[in-house]
């Protein structure tokens, strides 16, 4: 069946939705999305997803298959499928910037507009946000740990579907990488494509050497050689042949790559044989099962590895592989409302969140109620989209690149440790403590009899 991405909704979005309308509630509610807490050796989140959102909410319409499905459940009423098939997203969003590094209980979406419709958006936001913050965050973590050398994305056959595999590439290049295997992302979104060769390839030829010379001849400007597919050090000195031959028609080889075994010996003993056979050109890549953990380990030892490329472990975010999100209703009808349940209580209100910065370093957070001055306070929210249209030009991926250096640049070190990392200072506004006092007095005394 041909269905549109307004059906991916949970079904009690809809339940609701009929609830509200029955009743007649049509007034304007609004949603906060933020996260609950930091994944382990998270001391920040970069938040991404942005993009998918505002496309989304752009064109979020039931199509009749959407609506004939519906109406095969047997459960909704038929007037309103017939007022969800005109319906369209009217509201207002307000966001950070894609790229920054947020904290916990940070707004970093506010959606305002009738509550159908509010509503009915909550899964679809959740989704993107939730993972494209948290696949942007451990690529993040990766670049960081390398110090400055390349990362290359691999992630594409080992992650969770289409979606998470092109997510994965275009988060990593946001946050810093290099470029990545996964050819339809790199032209989706004008990312370098990179890709050398895999063990088969050495497999298909009789001998090693002869593999390299073929492949050699084939991209004689931009070979890397896989060397450990028999014996690794063998196979660096297959690939000093390779590169002696390569000189003498005039060509460079660009790299090896080691992609098993004890890469911190492997690759200082292949750094030594290039060296001593008078190619100190050519780079050391390594790769297999690496994430920021790893490659932290080998650059603070100063292994000669020049780059690395990232499977399974950063495109699954594998030692956090999800992110404590929500997507609360803060305000209904001019109300502010919030959530009293335990461990869960949410803050009412529209909000703004402030940035303090002294000395070119982010020094701590502050979420007030719109509307608040906070003194120096850089405010991170900002209109997106009004009236149902977005109201601000899409910047594009590099400028999405540039905000994420910018604003990762300015985070305390010892926030951005891979290990154990500091805590950042988030406050909560006098305003907003003193709104949440008066919500929640009401709602004791209305609910509770206090």
């Amino acid at each position: 069946m041909n269905v549109s991405n307004a059906l991916f909704v949970d079904l009690y979005e809809l339940t609701m939705a009929q609830a509200y309308w029955r009743n007649g509630l049509r007034g304007t509610a609004t949603f906060n999305l933020f996260f609950r807490k930091l994944p382990p050796d998270r001391g920040y989140l970069i938040f991404a997803g942005l993009e998918s959102v505002v496309s989304y909410l752009e064109s979020f319409r039931f199509t009749d298959e959407d609506l004939g499905h519906l109406e095969s459940l047997e459960r909704f009423d038929r007037r309103f499928l017939r007022q969800l098939r005109d319906l369209r997203f009217t509201g207002q969003l307000r966001a950070i910037a894609e790229g920054t590094p947020v904290f916990v209980n940070e707004p970093v979406l506010e959606v305002q507009a009738p509550i159908i419709e509010a509503q009915l958006v909550e899964t679809f936001l959740l989704n993107q946000a939730s993972l494209q913050t948290m696949l942007a965050t451990k690529a993040a973590r990766v670049v960081h740990a390398a110090q400055g050398r390349s990362i290359v994305d691999f992630a594409a056959r080992r992650t969770q579907g289409l979606d998470a595999a092109t997510s994965a590439a275009r988060c990593g290049y946001i946050t810093g990488y290099a470029g990545t295997s996964n050819v339809q992302a790199a032209a989706r979104f004008g990312i370098p494509a990179v890709g050398t060769m895999a063990h088969s390839f050495i497999m298909s030829f009789e001998h090693e050497q002869d593999a390299f010379r073929a492949y050699a001849r084939s991209f004689p400007d931009e070979t890397t050689l896989l060397v450990d597919t028999y014996e690794t050090l063998s196979g660096v000195a297959n690939a000093i042949t390779i590169a002696r031959e390569m000189l003498g028609e005039g060509h460079r080889l660009q790299a090896i790559r080691l992609d098993s075994g004890d890469l911190a010996r492997l690759a200082s003993a292949a750094r030594k044989m290039l060296d001593e056979a008078g190619l100190p050109s050519v780079q050391i890549l390594a790769s297999g099962g690496l994430d920021e953990y790893q490659i932290d380990e080998m650059c603070r030892a100063g292994v000669p590895i020049d780059g690395f490329g990232v499977g399974t472990r950063a495109g699954v975010s594998a030692d956090a592989p999800y992110i404590d999100s929500a997507y609360k209703l803060v305000e209904y009808d001019g109300r502010p409302v919030l959530k009293l349940s335990t461990d869960k209580v949410s803050m009412p209100g529209c909000k703004q969140v402030y940035r303090i910065e002294t000395g070119g370093i982010s020094r701590r957070d502050i979420v007030a109620s719109v509307g608040e001055t906070v003194d120096r306070g850089r405010p991170l929210l900002q209109e997106v989209m009004r009236a149902g249209q977005t109201i601000v030009e899409t910047p594009s991926l590099a400028d999405v690149r540039a905000n994420f250096k910018l604003e990762f640049g300015r985070l305390p070190e010892e926030v951005k440790a891979i290990r154990s990392p500091a805590d950042y200072p988030v406050d909560v506004s006098n305003g907003l403590l003193d709104l949440m006092k008066d919500v929640t007095r009401t709602v004791r005394t209305r609910e509770l009899g206090e």
